[in-house]
């Protein structure tokens, strides 16, 4: 009997110390989880060491490249440049050498998007058998194109002999591939957890493989011309042969793939189901076209839609705009909203199936780690294996105060435009999930304002350990009048006003339903939230609104651009609304090219600050959006005209994701921040958003009717011609023309449908 306790003794023992074992492995496993996202949800800007600010990009569905104004990507240094497909960077270097050293670029183009041209010559060149080849005596033209069908990067370099001597040159080409996911590009985080192989090469072609932890095998493949021969893993070279005033071409193809069959995931159960992402299936459906008597203007305005063009993903049989290239080429429920919102005028479609995608990943459960709560909308979802892993939380990741309300404005300005009510009968669940989140979970205080809370380890972070849910979500971005860090929870100013408004557009879509007790509960509710909100954030004092509440309702008496936002949405009282604009637009808050998103007097100020200080394309026309809503078109024109400015001093004048805060006075151009992402949906819908605005188009497609309140034109724009634009069923096409009195005439050119178009000059501000 004695034995056999024994013996049942040590088999409970052993029993037990895989339990152990096993809690202790997934306690690790927790902990290393919640460490990873802490790196990436309080990260500020991107980390990485090189400037990105003249990289030259193309782009094709969701396979884009970043490289080198002279058309290399650069080995030996931390940067954002390579081949980028589905969260990953497949090229992480290439290199072109003649005879040893780099050519010189002498300038390049990437106008069409999807194909870029550069063209390079020789340096001074010392050659075999001692032979010195002088400067420019050899023409580079490399033109290289992006296909989405076929994930083939298609490249021919024409050498041309601009002398009257036979030449001949050493060419080499490098190249690497590490597979990075883009959160370990990006500096944010330092894991590579599959298996990189070996490059190897098969004839004339160069496969790169890796095997990711996600059970998906990445390739690339890189096949060059005959006349190159391997040198080594990475490179190959050959001599290239020149008559006089002769030429000769290359042509090599980079090849992406990704193949599930032959991943060897080291834990299936961990492995997410992702969505299928891919380029748009559809071209873009046609839209409403603006002509103006300024080249400028025009060419600022075709970039801005070249560029949303280009970011137009497909994920599940559903289009939207991704948000920015290299970074952030991902479904954003803040982001793809706003760029939607900004072109619903001109084109309406992507906002409705952009609403439909986000809706099919709303919110279901609590889920800490993801932020999830139910009736929630993501704020981002990643399909590159860290996320497909769980190891980071963007499967999707839900940590986004705003993205719930700015769902259903833009649910509520797509019907007004479109009179499609059948979109939110099919939304109305949703719809109803959203608005009981903004109730239940938005408010975490219990004082009727829409807040975000702490996080369980804010002393490890080295800035304070908030993670900022706004749109100015960096770990830094939200502070009080001395610079520190605002205590959570944390009540945005803006996130007031978007709420305040999605409520007053779901009243209406409540009425027109039908449901008349609903409409009105939302309408009270808004009143309410109105009266609450203009005593609890206004500082008499200040004569402007506070940037947020922190921790026990204390207001963050700082002069910042996230007031700009909440005169859009109409939340301001009236009598407050003058002393708000005139700090706007302030030396303090305006440079000349845009509205910055701190002021400049602020303890917290720095003009390279992500988040303290540069200008935000995006965030600047919302402000001007709101001005001209409150009467202050003078001020809402400027506004325009300083970002317009800005553009032209921008290649191919595409505004980028964000830059700096210096003055134009002092400098007299935009200087640029080093790392944001070009082209960048909401900075390129900006402008489209700020002309509509601008020009005071107010829809109704239930009543046939068009207003245009307190139309202006840009001040060095005479004439704008806005054709096709939709309203409902009906169509028109509108001209908007500066009268000898520098007034605006509107004559209405085409009208179908029973179109009613009216103007109304009335200079008062909404109250």
């Amino acid at each position: 009997m004695v034995n056999q306790q024994a013996t049942d003794q040590a088999t409970g023992d052993k029993a037990a110390k895989p339990k152990a074992a096993d809690h202790e492995a997934a306690d690790r496993k927790a902990a290393d989880q919640s460490s990873r996202k802490w790196q990436v949800l309080t990260r500020g800007p991107e980390s990485v060491a090189r400037t990105i600010a003249d990289a030259v990009v193309i782009k094709s569905g969701d396979i884009f490249l970043l490289t080198d104004p002279d058309g290399r990507v650069p080995r030996g240094q931390e940067h954002g440049l390579g081949l980028y497909y589905h969260d990953c960077r497949f090229l992480r270097s290439y290199d072109l050498r003649l005879a040893g050293t780099a050519p010189v670029g002498l300038g390049s183009t990437a106008v069409a998007g999807n194909k870029a041209v550069f063209q390079l010559t020789n340096p001074d060149l010392r050659l075999a058998g001692g032979y010195a080849l002088r400067r420019d005596v050899i023409g580079i033209k490399w033109v290289r194109e992006l296909s989405d069908q076929t994930l083939v990067l298609a490249e021919h370099l024409t050498f041309q002999n601009w002398s009257e001597d036979a030449v001949s040159v050493p060419v080499e080409f490098r190249f690497d591939a590490e597979f990075q996911d883009v959160f370990e590009v990006r500096g944010l985080i330092d894991q590579h957890p599959g298996t990189l192989h070996p490059p190897e090469w098969h004839g004339e072609t160069l496969q790169f493989a890796y095997d990711g932890r996600d059970g998906i095998r990445r390739t690339l493949s890189v096949s060059v011309p005959g006349e190159l021969a391997a040198t080594g893993d990475h490179s190959c070279a050959g001599t290239i042969r020149l008559d006089p005033r002769g030429h000769r071409t290359l042509a090599l193809r980079f090849e992406v793939k990704e193949s599930p069959e032959h991943g060897a995931p080291v834990d299936p159960a961990a492995v997410q189901v992702m969505p299928t992402r891919s380029a748009p299936s559809a071209p873009p459906e046609s839209r409403a076209t603006v002509h103006s008597d300024s080249v400028l203007f025009n060419a600022l305005l075709d970039r801005s839609f070249t560029d949303l063009d280009l970011l137009r993903t497909e994920e599940d049989g559903c289009t939207f705009f991704a948000a920015g290239v290299p970074w952030f080429a991902a479904l954003f429920g803040r982001d793809s909203l706003i760029s939607a919102l900004q072109v619903l005028p001109y084109q309406s479609r992507i906002a409705a199936e952009t609403l439909r995608l986000l809706a099919r990943h709303q919110g279901t459960k609590i889920d800490d780690y993801r932020a999830e709560q139910p009736g929630k909308i993501l704020h981002e979802l990643r399909v590159g294996e860290l996320a497909r892993t769980g190891d980071i939380p963007h499967n999707p990741y839900y940590g986004s105060i705003d993205s719930t309300p700015l769902f259903l404005i833009v649910l509520a300005r797509y019907v007004a435009w479109t009179g499609d009510l059948s979109l939110f009968s099919d939304l109305h669940d949703n719809v109803e999930r959203a608005l009981t989140w903004i109730a239940k979970y938005g408010d975490t205080d219990g004082d009727g304002f829409v807040d975000y809370p702490s996080t369980d380890r804010s002393a490890e972070s080295k800035d304070g350990g908030i993670i900022n849910q706004g749109w100015k979500d960096s770990g830094n971005a939200i502070i009080d009048e001395q610079g520190h860090i605002a205590t959570p929870p944390i009540a945005l100013v803006e996130v007031q006003g978007y709420v305040y408004a999605a409520k007053l557009g779901m009243a209406d879509l409540f009425e027109r339903a039908g449901d008349k007790t609903g409409a009105n509960t939302l309408r009270k509710e808004a009143s309410e939230l109105r009266t609450r909100f203009n005593r609890a954030f206004w500082l008499p004092d200040l004569g402007f609104y506070a940037m947020a509440l922190e921790a026990g309702d204390k207001p963050l008496r700082v002069i910042s651009s996230n007031p700009g936002h909440a005169l859009w949405t109409g939340i301001a009282d009236g009598d407050k609304a003058e002393s708000t604009a005139k700090h706007l637009m302030a030396d303090d808050m305006f440079s000349g090219f845009g509205i910055r998103t701190l002021s400049c007097e602020a303890a917290g100020y720095t003009p390279i600050g992500y988040h303290l200080g540069t200008v935000w394309p995006h965030d600047t026309g919302f402000c001007a959006a709101g001005l001209h809503r409150y009467g202050f078109g003078d001020f809402a024109r400027k506004v325009l005209e300083g970002i317009v400015a800005a553009a032209s001093d921008f290649e191919h004048e595409r505004l980028p994701e964000l830059f700096t805060g210096f003055s134009r006075k002092e400098y007299g151009t935009p200087i640029r921040y080093p790392v944001a992402c070009h082209p960048q949906a909401w900075a390129a819908g900006s402008v489209p958003f700020l002309l509509y605005h601008l020009l005071g188009l107010e829809p109704d497609a239930f009543s046939r009717h068009l207003r245009v309140v307190r139309p202006l034109l840009p001040e060095y724009v005479d004439t704008i011609e806005l054709r096709g634009l939709r309203v409902g069923n009906c169509s028109a096409d509108l001209r908007f023309e500066r009268t000898k009195d520098r007034d605006v005439a509107v004559r209405p050119l085409s009208v179908k449908g029973g179109l009613e178009v009216t103007v109304e000059l009335d200079p008062k501000g909404k109250d």
